[in-house]
């Protein structure tokens, strides 16, 4: 079974983190746009040199190891089962490094003294919190469902084999062993 909505969210938190690190990296806007599309406004003159090399390239880095990672998950939805023992590894990794660096960007921030960033970065936790446990409930309903069919087969293969087992005993047959139907 296909994951849909996996695959969705993976593909979204890419493009998201790829376009939060490209704006990171433009040279014209830098960190201060990137947390502008988040939502925080900020005001110029209380910023201590936010576009400096030494803030927006371990950012935008980060940024982009994040996009990469759900990239990842998101190949990793299409190639192998869902239901596989490592298949929720490289989504975990994903949401635990992109909480990481939504919290140093909030620590970072709060260095800086930029206003209203708690409230945006506690909106954008929740968003991909909210995305982690769609993507769990998607797996495991495939995971029980399976496993529900698994059940329904054995059940009725074992209800055929007791059904072919009856019919020998009716008819007298021998079966494999000599003593009639058993």
């Amino acid at each position: 079974m296909r994951h849909v909505l996996t695959s969705f969210l993976s593909v979204h938190w890419a493009i998201v983190f790829a376009l939060l690190a490209l704006i990171c990296i433009d040279g014209d806007r830098g960190v201060a746009a990137a947390l502008g599309v988040l939502g925080v406004t900020i005001e110029s003159a209380r910023l201590v040199n936010l576009e400096n090399i030494v803030v927006v390239a371990p950012l935008a880095t980060a940024l982009l190891v994040v996009s990469v990672l759900f990239f990842w998950a998101f190949v990793d939805c299409l190639i192998n089962d869902g239901t596989s023992p490592g298949a929720d590894s490289v989504v975990r990794i994903a949401f635990i490094s992109a909480s990481g660096v939504l919290s140093m960007i909030l620590i970072g921030g709060a260095a800086q003294g930029i206003n209203g960033l708690f409230m945006v970065v506690a909106v954008q936790l929740a968003a991909l919190l909210a995305s982690y446990v769609a993507m769990l409930a998607e797996r495991r309903s495939a995971a029980a469902s399976d496993d529900a069919d698994f059940r329904a087969t054995a059940h009725s293969m074992a209800k055929a084999a007791a059904h072919n087992s009856l019919l020998s005993l009716i008819s007298g047959r021998t079966g494999p062993n000599g003593k009639g139907g058993r």
